[in-house]
This record gives structure tokens, sequence and C-alpha cells, in this order.
């Protein structure tokens, strides 16, 4: 399935300060994370931002709060993010079908937002680069798992270029400096 800008929003899941330090591969997950981010504003797409309990997990971490100004973060419980009405009527309000997922952790709440998306409906692409989990057994059975249950794989810079379809494509130079 390809994605394309009118019709896929991006979710970002739970990368707080008390979680985010403790990832497998921290360093290359907030930089793909990152990169994503600026590649979604770029190309304008609309972008979920989700913080699990943030009373206690502490908020977004510093390096993607500065990348999401203008946005407000949605509060969750559930490890879903299709647990929360405030998720249910943001993705509604944007009026798109077609789900990019990333976030921590791989195993718990990407994967179970994964599951309830597509149950719903939606096509979902988990952006494989931009998602982690406390240790590298739990990432990739998170990975196969949302897999299993009809989520497709994908990276930053794949998606990116998929999204943008052709080097014509006005945020093309952007995206080509966001991906170097």
């Amino acid at each position: 399935m390809i994605f394309t800008t009118d019709r896929t929003v991006l979710v970002l899941i739970d990368v707080q300060e008390k979680l985010a330090p403790l990832m497998y591969e921290r360093d290359a997950l907030v930089r793909a994370q990152s990169q994503l981010l600026k590649g979604a504003a770029a190309l304008r797409l609309p972008v979920i931002w989700m913080e699990q309990l943030p009373d206690k997990m502490g908020a977004t971490i510093p390096e993607l709060r500065e990348r999401l100004a203008g946005l407000t973060p949605l509060s969750k419980g559930a490890f879903s993010c299709c647990g929360e009405p405030a998720f249910r009527d943001a993705l509604r309000t944007t009026g798109q079908t077609h789900i990019l997922l990333a976030g921590i952790e791989s195993h718990v709440c990407v994967y179970q937002t994964a599951v309830d998306l597509i149950a719903d409906g939606f096509k979902v692409k988990i952006v494989a680069d931009a998602v982690s989990s406390r240790t590298a057994a739990n990432r990739q059975a998170g990975l196969d798992a949302a897999r299993a249950a009809g989520a497709d794989l994908t990276t930053v810079e794949m998606i990116l270029f998929e999204l943008m379809r052709d080097s014509s494509h006005p945020a093309f130079r952007e995206i080509l400096k966001i991906v170097r």
C-alpha cells in the first residue's frame, strides 16, 4: 500500500523524559524521530502527539518537543492510543485513513495502537527506525506482531520518499537535506 500526503497522518507515541533514556539504541531512535518530524513538517502532514501519563512519565523529550511547536500533546492512560477518546476525535478531525506510527515502546503502546487502528479499518505503517523498546528483543517482537496483524513496516527515508513520489515534489530538496 502506497501512502500519499493527502491521506496520511503521523502519530508520535510516548517519547517521554522518564522512558526515552532507557530505549535500545536511544540516540539513533531520537535522530530518526527528529528527521521524521522535520519531514512531516516539510510535507505538511498532520501530526498527533501522544504522552502516556505525563504527570508520572514526564513530558516529551526536549529534542522532539521543539519540533512539535504549535501542537498540543494528548494525554493517555490506555496503552493503545485508541483507548483515548481525545485521540479518536483528533484522528477523525484529520480525515486521514493512512497512519504512520513512531514512538515507544514498540511491543506495548505502538503495537496495541497498530492493532486497534487496523481493526478500525485504517492502513498502518510503523516507521521501524523511529520505534524502540528497552530491549532489542522487545522492539523486534513488537514489530513482528504488528506486521502479523497487518501493519506494514517502513523507515524514515523510505516513507519520506514514498510520500513525495517524485523528485519534482516541492519539498524534495528539503527532504534531501533532512535525510543526509
